[in-house]
């Protein structure tokens, strides 16, 4: 499913119009994306958890010349799925 087909998902099981459906989920991942970059984590009961992992920095290798590389710390965004999301999928 690509964004498309969830707006018309949203729109067809809420009553919304396309446009409203659209705009609701363009919040809903802004709404999400500025929680996770202040540091917060964003619980829903029944869905699961977004929340952001720190990547320590870490020697890696180059596949291409075997040369040794750096890799920067890094933040990651993260997500837990509920208990009643995976009994859904199961």
């Amino acid at each position: 499913m690509n964004k498309s087909d969830l707006i018309n998902s949203i729109a067809t099981s809420s009553g919304l119009s396309k446009a409203d459906a659209g705009r609701a989920l363009d919040a809903f991942t802004s709404s999400i994306t500025s929680a996770l970059q202040s540091g917060q984590s964003v619980s829903m009961v029944g869905f699961g958890t977004f929340s952001v992992k720190h990547r320590a920095a870490r020697a890696g290798r180059n596949p291409r010349t075997g040369e040794t590389i750096q890799i920067r710390a890094s933040n990651n965004p993260s997500f837990k799925a509920g208990k009643a999301l995976k009994d859904a999928v199961n």
